[in-house]
């Protein structure tokens, strides 16, 4: 209860040296090492701030970082000293907590976002070129996302071009293919953006992602709808694919052939010969498995054909 006091606004009058060991009494009890209520010492600090003892308040905060360093702590610390326009101040709390947790994609972006709004783009560049180097990231897709949106902020198309082969480096996903080409479409890049999406195309292709494919080919289309011509828009409503409903059969759980389940799937133009030799193959594999049952016994020749199945 005498937490809660402590919170309670003070009126004139009232014993400030009380409320100050109130907090101090509740800080000692708390066993930091296995738990801590970082409202407590955001209240202390807070407190010490509201009769104008800044360095009370960092003392606090300082301790409560190195005795059990906490999100919500480093955060509040960097809050005092944005609000105190101390931004040096604020670069070393930021180089704390990532010691602290150098994983923490949100952490990075904030740190990059302060050094540029005070106008410092090559520290900011820095801070993003930091981490996404570190080898065990959080939310890796929103730091890219967020470096590639400062370079295109920065107009430096360049680095921006550059960001996106290093990613794609990392992973091949469709969404990262599809944003470097709607860039290079949003800076007039017509005929760049077009090599991306055959590029990613071909990709996808070669990798038998279908669903994926048909992502990067809608993206494609409305890219030519907007600023292709009648060539262009030809050539790609030519690699649109049809969906179409298959059936495969389904086997249970003793390996024996159960019923039948319905599908939808995706057949491509370019790829529609192949899937007809698939399936002729799938055909005289089931055909000769029959056979195989059905004449198990006749003569020798039986293993030699299983052995060519192989």
């Amino acid at each position: 209860s005498s937490g809660i006091n402590a919170e309670w606004p003070l009126r004139p009058g009232e014993d400030f040296d009380k409320t100050r060991e109130v907090y101090r009494t509740c800080l000692n009890i708390i066993p930091h090492k296995k738990f801590t209520f970082g409202k407590i010492w955001l209240m202390f600090a807070k407190f010490e701030i509201r009769q104008k003892d800044l360095s009370a308040a960092r003392k606090i905060l300082g301790t409560a970082i190195g005795k059990c360093p906490k999100p919500k702590l480093f955060k509040g610390y960097i809050d005092l000293e944005l609000q105190m326009r101390e931004f040096d101040r604020c670069r070393k709390i930021y180089e704390k907590f990532l010691e602290f947790d150098m994983s923490n994609c949100n952490t990075w972006i904030k740190f990059a976002e302060l050094e540029s709004l005070l106008g410092d783009t090559d520290r900011a560049r820095a801070v993003f070129n930091l981490a996404i180097r570190q080898p065990l990231l959080d939310m890796p897709e929103v730091l890219w996302k967020a470096f590639i949106d400062f370079e295109v902020e920065e107009e430096e198309h360049d680095r921006v071009r550059a960001l996106y082969s290093s990613l794609l480096q990392r992973t091949k996903h469709v969404k990262v293919w599809v944003s470097f080409a709607k860039f290079e479409a949003s800076i007039e890049e017509g005929a760049r953006a077009r090599a991306i999406f055959r590029e990613a195309d071909k990709h996808l292709q070669q990798n038998q992602l279908k669903e994926e494919r048909v992502l990067c080919l809608e993206a494609w289309k409305d890219f030519e709808m907007e600023h292709g011509n009648a060539q262009s828009q030809e050539e790609i409503n030519k690699k649109m694919p049809r969906r179409v409903k298959k059936r495969k059969r389904i086997d249970t759980e003793e390996g024996g052939e159960g019923g039948w389940e319905e599908y939808w799937d995706y057949v491509f133009p370019d790829t529609e010969g192949d899937s007809s030799k698939i399936k002729f193959l799938q055909l005289a594999k089931m055909w000769k498995k029959q056979n195989d049952q059905t004449g198990d016994g006749d003569d020798g020749d039986g293993d030699d054909s299983s052995s060519d199945d192989d």
